[in-house]
């Protein structure tokens, strides 16, 4: 049976059509969908998906029977935040990141929140992500994120809660920008009736955060590269499009070297020294001085430059254990022990199954629980309860009796839904957003909006893209 969800449009729970009960912030687009004809709208979901394929705005699927490059689909109907609802969004991701950052520091440091109790130590030693070459390592700044993915979703009118922090290499905030410019192109009748808070600033934000990250021995005009695993990784897109918007080199591996503790690049004019790397490359893969032996993807000697403090890396080697599901479920005590403060944004209630209690919970109440791998990511590794087959369930059940320290359990939450046009019409459909949060030596900054990503099958909870989710344009509105 399908989850009751509050309908972000409506207001009602299911996406009642109502008029007399949509939301003051959809009062005018609700309006224009109701007198646009649906072969308009037929009409310009073409036209955007021609615009993204000349673009060349795709992604790369591993694994998949079928061509490996696809064009994440794109949905013409924008989604509409209020501007309190944004500020308390802001509010509530600036004291998140705040207390990530604090925590790594902490972890890698003095590790005070292992010795206080707040978070087991075997949690942090344990984990495929916890970098013991980072151990009393001085990052930049103390900055161990530099650029944040907070998942969101939203259950009711006032009820928003953290699904996932991506601290390692978030990605999809080129479709962020491509969506808007694409609805810029085909809808600016409608954007004349909004006041819409821009998110074309994204690019001189992330340059204004990374320059501030540069070395003290760097010159007063550092150098920012952007540097890439190359054109075979699912990302490359993104990689190349945000180099270009940044106005910044994009490189390789082959493109850099290093002498006496220090990057270069190699450029026409010979060498030129790189103070800031926005590396798109995990961590096993960055020195194969250090790290894995056989990669060709990584700089020999970068680590050292590092530790020297001649160069940055945005972000930190390190940070993926802040990914960690597992720690996740404690963050609202990290939150509390560095910021003195109450979480403002909540997680979402989370079972550990590393812990007995919570395993036979769990496998008592499969069929109804969301059950996610610690260290998974886009949708993959993991169980919808209510929309599994009896085997899946069974199955599942067995991966956790084997190794239940690799998986949490979360409740089937109704996300909101927004409307979408679909080949049946405008009907809702489930949505979440992942807000992109800036900090650098001098500010934290965060455009407003961020990626929503859509569950574009009828009742599906997944929106990721591997998936078969696809995505919208976010308007936070100015008034």
């Amino acid at each position: 049976m399908a989850l009751a969800a509050f309908d972000e449009m409506n207001g009602l729970p299911g996406g009642g059509t109502s008029p007399r009960s949509v939301r003051e912030a959809y009062d005018s687009l609700k309006k224009w969908l109701d007198t646009t004809p649906p072969e308009q709208f037929n009409t310009r979901r073409s036209q955007a998906e021609l615009l993204f394929r000349r673009i060349g705005i795709t992604f790369a699927v591993y694994g998949a029977n079928e061509s490996t490059e696809r064009l994440i689909p794109f949905d013409i109907i924008p989604r509409v935040i209020t501007k309190p609802e944004w500020s308390f969004l802001e509010r509530g991701l600036t004291q998140r990141v705040t207390a990530i950052n604090a925590f790594l520091k902490d972890i890698y440091g003095a590790q005070e929140c292992i010795k206080a109790g707040v978070i087991p130590a075997d949690l942090v030693y344990r984990n495929p992500h916890y970098r013991m070459e980072m151990r009393a390592f001085r990052v930049p700044h103390d900055l161990y994120v530099h650029i944040a993915g907070i998942d969101i979703v939203r259950t009711g009118a006032d009820d928003f809660f953290v699904l996932e922090d991506n601290a390692r290499t978030p990605s999809g905030v080129s479709y962020m920008l491509e969506n808007r410019e694409v609805m810029l192109r085909l809808f600016p009748e409608l954007f004349s009736r909004h006041h819409v808070a821009p998110v074309e600033n994204y690019p001189d934000a992330l340059l204004a955060t990374l320059r501030s990250l540069a070395p003290s021995s760097a010159t007063r005009d550092p150098t920012v590269a952007l540097l890439t695993p190359g054109r075979y990784n699912s990302a490359f897109y993104e990689h190349s499009f945000l180099a270009d918007k940044l106005g910044v080199d994009l490189v390789e591996a082959s493109d850099l070297f290093t002498k006496d503790d220090v990057v270069y690049m190699r450029t026409t004019e010979g060498p030129r020294r790189v103070d800031v790397l926005y590396r798109r490359l995990d961590d096993d893969f960055i020195d194969p001085l250090v790290f894995r032996p056989d990669s060709v993807l990584g700089v020999p000697g970068l680590m050292n430059a590092y530790e020297r403090g001649n160069v940055t890396l945005a972000n930190a080697v390190g940070t993926g254990i802040a990914d960690d599901k597992a720690v996740y479920s404690y963050m609202p005590e990290i939150v509390k022990f560095f910021t003195g403060e109450d979480p403002i944004l909540h997680n979402v209630p989370t079972y550990r199954c590393r812990e007995k209690e919570s395993l036979t919970y769990v496998l008592d109440n499969l069929s109804e629980l969301v059950v996610k791998e610690v260290n998974g990511s886009g949708g993959y590794g993991m169980l919808v309860g209510p929309h599994a087959t009896k085997r899946e369930i069974a199955d599942f059940g067995k991966k956790l009796r084997h190794a239940p320290d690799g998986f949490i359990a979360q409740p089937t939450l109704a996300l909101s839904t927004c409307p979408t046009f679909v080949a049946s019409g405008v009907a809702p459909r489930h949505v979440d957003l992942r807000p992109f949060v800036l900090c650098g030596a001098d500010e934290i900054r965060i455009v407003p909006g961020g990626l929503t990503r859509v569950a574009l099958k009828e009742g599906s909870l997944v929106v990721n893209s591997s998936q078969g989710g696809g995505t919208k344009d976010t308007w936070v509105l100015d008034a």
